[in-house]
């Protein structure tokens, strides 16, 4: 990396390329100078680095703006350049949605006005080009309120730039800025306030009342902005490094920044019902999503004591380090821990980092990221945040039973992969109290989930080791035993044992999968019927590829077709997965993956699956483990990704039938310009080329027609598929909805009545919930001061009885469901509301639903 790039990189850190100074003053200085000199070189590369650095490191945008500032004072015409590619980064980021484009596209030119680079009056222009856009959405009559989600974007974007240059603003553009404040608050005089139902994390029922009367994340901005306004504009977070270079960049040209436009709003439905708002409701929220939804999970005594705009920033550096440094994780730790600010962060670090593991409906980026994010961490700082994460493990399991259930099996698969990256230590005598608690209680379901993903992890002689100071947890442990074949030589009727020896042999002996179904069908269905011989050939098989992975990929593949001859439909398919769920009775994760497989090689369909996970002896583990859950999640997700891969391949299918539409176009022209042309042949003039070229451009012409209708009927086949995948993926989710209504209609009444939460179900909810909202972190290593180890919380007992736990379980899954594939089910909700949420149908149920979808409980357009 040329000197030049690797001082623009790194200003404003103690590295080596400064020498290890920290004096930000001199790294802008020597930074200055050698960019100075490489200008006249190198002025395009210095410009697009310089955008690039300031867009993907936005907290150093301060001194980017300063360097920019003093270039500046000499190089008006590149400074120029930096303003208009600035304003043409902005103007793309509004036309495609790219929040994060605008976001920092703002913040920069914020930055600039502080620089003395950017007339402060263009910048108002842009916010009241944004704001104007805002209101209009918004407006019932002009806009279409669905929309709301980018009118709010807009707001926050605005809001969002003002630490880093709101005093400059109101020192030299005071009415203007006044203006636009005074525009903000009149929109949020307007707009509806944004509920959190359906995507926060933990689930307090007994707060349904109160939502209301909570600042949605715009008002709370707002709110953190006007006391920035009345303490003077000061805070820590924001490194100044302009004033230090005051005097020379007043002397700077300023220069103005260009119109911009905002994108039309999409037109509102023709139908008014909540149906069709709902689905634009979705498709706004998905497009232009909130940031992030914090967990509190931290008494507000260990939040650093923070000004609540220092917060604010910080989050948003945190954000922006784990956004464009995702796939650097070393150097994504590095700049997490190493932040301009003058105070420490590790608890707002760490509960940025699980609200984002957390969020709803989905994490910007796969949960692993944020284990190696922590992991690193935990090692960069070795003396303060691996309490910090203890402390916040901590907090989480206190209101465990309030989690959401998708953010519990997140929860419940970071800690697991965690622990295992530090030899599976954790003090789990705290926890041994859950052993006194119901099998069906929240806090031991964890426990007994976390212990079961590390031995997956590992294996199960380690994980008994790492909880010998608690031994007693060791009856949470899943069963140390292999597979249970049935057949085997102690086992088993002695006929089926022979049948069962007699096909291994002749798997061993590598015979045909035609040559066992024909002895299935001559020597075993006869004599011994279809019951039998599915065991036999099931479990015979699964026990032959139980040696590891690859050996059941490669028996499925060779004999596959014998078991899709035994169970052509969803009856015997559902025996087929109860032979397997037996077989691997002692592995849940066996199991999942031996109904993964057959899933894929089509010997299962996704209908038996659900079909078989509702079962009557299925449906009372709902609430007591996740082994059901997660069968049901992957055959849901598979045919989701099945239709998200044809999606992407009929993208790239109408691209490539474009390409060989004007390759064959071109062909065909040159072909027709080439016959046109007259030719003098033994001095006579004929019409047409050279007959090698034609015969060259005739072939041309025809390879290139033939390839155009080659990739037209790949694209038409595609859509075929899709066609048909979407098809099926209807009758999954109806299927889904259907049974999740039948197992929970008798239930729910029994449970709940009509549908009415008791007033006291709060104290419910969670033991001794007055502890855990006041709990107390030691500070050396992140302990409840509390002591737990003696089991004194389980004193109490949890007093949610088993029906009404069981329903609390089914009822928040259904609410995982519909959020996580609200795409997928939007379609299709007409058909849902007259097949399965009829009248009749339970309130909680539908409750659950709306939720997941986050559509109005009532369909009327005043709701939105």
């Amino acid at each position: 990396m040329s000197s030049w790039r690797a001082l623009i990189l790194r200003i404003g850190e103690k590295c080596p390329e400064y020498g290890g100074a920290t004096d930000s003053k001199d790294h802008i200085e020597t930074c200055f100078g050698v960019v100075r000199r490489e200008l006249e070189h190198s002025g395009n590369d210095i410009l697009d680095f310089l955008l690039q650095c300031a867009e993907q490191l936005p907290h150093k945008i301060p001194f980017y703006g300063t360097v920019v500032g003093l270039l500046n004072l000499e190089y008006e015409d590149f400074v120029k350049k930096v303003v208009e590619k600035t304003q043409t980064n902005l103007q793309d980021a509004l036309d495609s949605g790219d929040c994060n484009g605008i976001r920092i596209c703002l913040r920069f030119l914020t930055v600039l006005i502080c620089s003395k680079v950017l007339q402060p009056s263009s910048l108002v222009v842009v916010f009241e080009t944004l704001l104007s856009s805002a209101a209009t959405t918004v407006d019932e009559e002009k806009g279409n309120p669905a929309w709301q989600a980018r009118a709010d974007f807009y707001i926050t974007s605005i809001l969002s730039c003002l630490p880093w240059g709101g005093s400059e603003l109101v020192e030299q553009v005071p009415e203007e800025i006044e203006r636009v404040l005074v525009g903000i608050e009149a929109y949020l005089s307007i707009r509806r306030r944004v509920s959190e139902i359906g995507l926060s994390a933990f689930k307090e029922l007994d707060k349904t009342d109160k939502v209301c009367d909570e600042k949605d994340f715009l008002e709370d901005l707002w709110r953190r902005i006007q006391d920035l306004s009345n303490t003077g504009w000061k805070l820590a977070s924001v490194p100044r490094p302009h004033l230090s270079f005051e005097a020379q960049l007043v002397a700077g040209k300023s220069h103005d920044l260009g119109p911009i436009s905002c994108p039309e709003q999409p037109d509102p439905p023709a139908g008014l019902s909540g149906a069709t708002l709902g689905r634009q409701k979705h498709d706004a929220e998905l497009k232009y999503p909130q940031r992030i939804r914090r967990l509190n999970i931290f008494p507000a005594n260990k939040i650093e004591d923070l000004q609540p705009m220092d917060r604010f920033v910080v989050e948003e550096y945190l954000l922006d380090v784990l956004l464009f440094l995702n796939g650097c994780r070393k150097e994504c730790a590095s700049y997490m821990v190493g932040l301009p600010v003058p105070f420490r962060y590790e608890y707002l670090m760490a509960e940025t980092i699980f609200s984002q593991l957390l969020l709803l409906p989905e994490p910007p980026f796969k949960p692993i990221y944020y284990t190696l994010v922590i992991m690193d961490l935990c090692k960069a700082l070795p003396g303060a945040f691996p309490a910090v994460v203890a402390g916040a493990v901590r907090a989480l399991f206190d209101r465990i039973s309030e989690l959401d259930m998708e953010c519990r099996t997140r929860l419940i698969l970071w800690f697991s992969h965690h622990l295992s990256n530090f030899q599976f230590i954790w003090p789990w005598e705290e926890w041994a109290y859950v052993l006194d608690l119901p099998k069906w209680a929240p806090k031991r379901v964890f426990v007994q989930e976390v212990l079961e993903r590390e031995v997956r992890l590992s294996y199960w002689d380690k994980v008994k080791q790492s909880i010998e100071n608690a031994p007693a947890l060791e009856e949470l442990l899943p069963p140390k035993g292999g597979p249970d074949f049935k057949y085997s030589a102690e086992n088993g009727d002695k006929t089926e044992n022979a049948l069962s020896a007699e096909l291994n042999g002749m798997v061993k002996g590598r015979v045909t999968a035609r040559e066992i179904i024909v002895w299935m069908e001559e020597n075993v269905l006869p004599l011994h019927g279809i019951d039998v011989a599915l065991g036999v050939i099931v479990q015979t098989l699964l026990d032959i590829g139980s040696k590891s992975f690859t050996h059941l990929i490669t028996v499925l593949e060779r004999y596959g077709q014998v078991i899709a001859k035994m169970c052509p439909d969803q009856e015997k398919q559902m025996a087929l997965i109860g032979e397997v769920s037996s077989y691997w009775k002692n592995s849940a994760q066996m199991t999942a993956i031996a109904i993964d497989r057959m899933m894929s090689y089509r010997l299962i369909s996704n209908l038996a699956i659900v079909r078989w996970v509702f079962s009557t002896e299925n449906i009372e583990h709902f609430h007591t483990s996740d082994r059901l859950w997660e069968i049901l999640r992957n055959a849901v997700n598979k045919t989701y990704n099945r239709i998200c891969d044809l999606r992407k391949e009929i993208s790239s299918f109408k691209k490539s039938v474009v390409a060989a539409e004007l390759n064959a176009s071109k062909a065909k022209a040159e072909l027709d310009a080439a016959e046109s042309k007259l030719t003098l042949v033994d001095g006579e003039p004929v019409l047409g080329e050279n007959p090698v070229r034609m015969k060259r451009l005739k072939s041309y012409a025809e390879k290139a027609k033939e390839e155009e209708v080659s990739v037209r009927e790949s694209l038409e086949a595609k859509e075929a598929l899709l066609a048909r995948a979407v098809y099926e993926n209807e009758a999954l989710f109806l299927s889904l909805y259907k049974n999740f209504s039948k197992v929970l209609t008798d239930r729910l009444h029994d449970a709940y009545g009509d549908g009415v939460l008791q007033s006291n179900r709060a104290d419910e909810m969670a033991i001794d919930n007055e502890g855990s909202s006041a709990m107390e972190l030691d500070q050396e290593n992140g302990r409840p001061k509390k002591s737990l180890h003696d089991g004194g919380r389980a004193s109490n007992g949890y007093t949610i009885g088993e029906k009404e736990q069981w329903c609390l379980t089914t009822l928040g899954y259904v609410e995982a469901f519909s959020r996580q594939y609200a795409s997928e089910i939007w379609p299709h909700v007409e058909q849902l509301d007259a097949e399965v949420l009829t009248d009749d149908v339970h309130p909680l149920f539908r409750k659950a639903i709306y939720s997941g979808l986050r559509r109005p409980r009532c369909d009327l357009t005043s709701e939105y």
